[in-house]
């Protein structure tokens, strides 16, 4: 029998939690419900996980702060926020904690299971067509263990980070459309998605700060290009 994913779920309100859980587990998942945060990091800490679902709003410990002290644990597990909130600020806080999506209540439950299958799959890296190594300057990228490497020093991605880069080194010196890798990524291109990948551009261009032969440009108003000079 096939093993079911562990998602670790973080959430207050009984309810809505003991709804989603049943949901969830009706849908093949395992999932561990915590309903108090001040408990989530140390019961994080003695589970084996594939998937955090925070909750942002908490009576005692914001889910922005469970996910950055889970993030010292395991720099790779993917997360998604669950909040009430809309604002900017606070979307956009949750992607720089290295969010892989995001999703604000109300939100009809088959939509939050498609990103979690969606966000599973891009961190399994399920197509065998697709090519695993890249150069890339003085820099080595294994998409199946998303990392880059340089001299010994090895850098973990994200799995929105590591299919960004992987689009784009599939694209190398030609233009990544925008909406294409906002569709294909985070699975709809407006405002906030499109601010988010902008954020994981960014951090693509850190990490590649020592070798000037590599540049992520922004070509404005169509997209992005990976450029590796000789």
């Amino acid at each position: 029998m096939e093993k079911k994913p562990q998602l670790f779920l973080v959430e207050d309100d009984l309810s809505f939690g003991a709804v989603l859980k049943s949901y969830l587990e009706l849908n093949d998942y395992s999932v561990t419900w915590i309903e108090d945060g001040k408990y989530a990091v140390d019961r994080f800490r003695n589970g084996a996980f594939e998937l955090c679902i925070l909750d942002v709003m908490l009576p005692h410990v914001d889910g922005f702060t469970i996910g950055a002290q889970i993030r010292k644990i395991n720099d790779k597990i993917p997360m998604i926020f669950l909040t009430a909130k809309t604002m900017k600020e606070d979307i956009l806080k949750g992607y720089n904690l290295g969010a892989d999506d995001y999703i604000t209540k109300p939100f009809d439950t088959e939509v939050l299971l498609c990103k979690i299958k969606a966000v599973l799959k891009r961190g399994n890296g399920n197509s065998v067509a697709e090519k695993k190594l890249f150069e890339l300057g003085s820099y080595h990228f294994d998409v199946t263990l998303r990392q880059i490497s340089r001299e010994g020093q090895i850098q973990k991605l994200s799995p929105k980070e590591a299919e960004l880069l992987r689009m784009l080194c599939e694209r190398q010196n030609d233009l990544l459309p925008r909406e294409t890798a906002l569709n294909h990524i985070w699975g709809d291109d407006g405002y906030f998605t499109a601010r988010s990948m902008d954020v994981f551009v960014s951090r693509l261009r850190k990490y590649f700060a020592d070798d000037p032969s590599i540049e992520i440009k922004n070509i404005h108003g169509s997209g992005f290009l990976l450029e590796i000079k000789s």
